[in-house]
């Protein structure tokens, strides 16, 4: 999804925009796999296949996910994932610098597309997706289940002892207990239509400002669940909401945005390449949240390495094997 607020600026020449975000770089994947259940027959032998990602952990892990399983079709991957910010990352494959990138609906509906209000379905706002971007020169193949968007989430001590578990829950306990309520988030949440404005129009709360601290995404994390604040801002596939235990509060009024991630694939290179499609459906299929918040915890609390997790998980399914 957006890396709010980390983003390249697009210029009015394209290329200029790619350059600018770091786009002439890149290595060769040199995984030793094999096909597995994806892959067999090496349908992509004789491909030579670019991989971009965005630069935050879930952006680097499944840009590992899309490459490896590239390679163990039989394709030579150029690696350039770790793009910092959207624009740059939609650059890359919109004007050939690269092939293909797991992207999010949701960023695709608002910031690329330029539209204001969400789809609160999420299949229909993939199709719609799907159906703009066809005119671009890109095709979205169905997404995964994953969705990475905005929430608000306490720590066990604050969930026993408020007993919320929606938002409705969080504007009610803010009406009859105002002090109780206190929120850590991002400064651009804490402005954006789709961020804290929005959210407190939609379920009817009016906070005072001396309950609202802004602070760097990780530190969100971490207050929370100390119990600094009440509620913080996280991101729903964050592996840390699972490793400090806390509780997201479910968006029962569907206020924000859906950001399923699914595979953005250059149409000429498609075309050239279908097998693509059938090569990434399983394993599309499969990244759900708690699959997500699994590999992002590798990375973000154990310290792994992103490919090794992108790597350990496809031989783990049974999608690619040792070579």
């Amino acid at each position: 999804m957006i890396t709010r607020g980390r983003i390249c600026l697009l210029t009015a020449a394209v290329l200029i925009a790619a350059s600018a975000c770091g786009l002439t770089s890149g290595s060769p994947m040199v995984d030793d796999v094999e096909p597995g259940t994806v892959g067999r027959g090496r349908p992509l032998k004789g491909a030579e296949l670019t991989v971009t990602s965005k630069e935050f952990t879930e952006g680097l892990v499944l840009g590992a996910i899309m490459g490896i399983a590239f390679e163990a079709s039989g394709a030579k991957v150029l690696d350039r994932t770790g793009i910092q910010g959207s624009v740059g990352t939609r650059a890359a494959v919109e004007n050939g610098d690269a092939d293909a990138a797991y992207e999010y609906t949701g960023t695709a509906w608002i910031t690329y597309l330029g539209n204001s209000k969400p789809i609160p379905d999420p299949r229909q706002q993939w199709r719609a997706v799907r159906d703009a971007d066809a005119r671009k020169g890109l095709t979205w193949l169905a997404p995964a289940p994953m969705n990475n968007t905005y929430a608000l989430a306490t720590n066990q001590a604050n969930y026993r002892k408020y007993r919320t578990t929606t938002l409705s829950d969080v504007a009610k306990l803010s009406k009859s207990d105002p002090d109780a309520v206190t929120l850590c988030v991002e400064g651009e949440f804490a402005n954006r239509a789709d961020g804290l404005p929005g959210l407190q129009k939609a379920y009817g709360m009016d906070l005072p400002a001396r309950n609202i601290t802004q602070m760097d995404t990780g530190i969100i994390y971490t207050q929370t669940a100390k119990g600094a604040c009440t509620y913080g801002e996280v991101f729903t596939t964050d592996g840390r909401i699972r490793s400090m235990h806390l509780v997201v509060m479910g968006d029962d009024r569907k206020f924000f945005p859906n950001y399923n991630a699914a595979p953005m694939i250059r149409t000429a290179t498609l075309e050239k390449w279908p097998a693509i499609a059938a090569i990434l459906a399983p394993i599309t299929r499969k990244l759900d949240n708690s699959v997500a918040q699994q590999l992002n915890a590798k990375v973000d609390v154990d310290g792994e390495d992103p490919h090794q997790v992108a790597l350990d998980w496809l031989k783990g399914e049974g999608f690619v094997e040792e070579g």
